[in-house]
C-alpha cells in the first residue's frame, strides 16, 4: 500500500467537480432523452388513433354513399322539347275528339304550339 498523504475534507478539486460535473450532465442528458422520447411515443399513439378514426369515419361515408347509391333509383331523364311539344299536341287532339275543342280552335291552339 503507498502512502500519497493525507486526504482532502471539504472542497473537492479540480477533478473530481469535472468529474461530477460530467455525471450530471449525462444525467440531465438522459433524463431529457427519455421525456423526449416518451412524449413522441405519446404523439405518435395519438396520431395513430386519429388516423385509424378518420379512416374508420371514410369507411363508413364510403359505404353509406354505396348503399345510398343502391338503393336510390336514377332520376327520369327530363322530357326533351320534343317530348313536351308531342304530348300537347296528343292532349289537344284529345280535347277535340272529346268536343271540348272545335277545329278551329284546335287549329289556333296547334299553330300556338308549332309557332307559326
Amino acid at each position: 500500500m503507498v502512502f500519497r498523504g493525507p486526504r482532502r475534507m471539504g472542497r473537492p478539486g479540480l477533478l473530481g467537480t469535472v468529474a461530477r460535473t460530467a455525471v450530471i450532465t449525462g444525467t440531465a442528458r438522459a433524463t431529457s432523452n427519455a421525456m423526449n422520447r416518451r412524449a413522441a411515443d405519446k404523439e405518435a399513439e395519438q396520431q395513430a388513433r386519429i388516423d385509424e378514426a378518420a379512416q374508420q369515419q371514410y369507411a363508413e361515408q364510403q359505404a353509406a354513399q354505396q348503399q345510398y347509391a343502391q338503393q336510390a333509383p336514377p332520376p327520369p331523364p327530363a322530357p326533351a322539347g320534343g317530348d313536351d311539344l308531342v304530348s300537347r299536341l296528343q292532349e289537344l287532339a284529345r280535347l277535340k275528339e272529346a268536343g271540348v275543342l272545335t277545329d278551329e280552335e284546335f287549329a289556333a291552339a296547334k299553330a300556338k304550339l308549332l309557332g307559326s
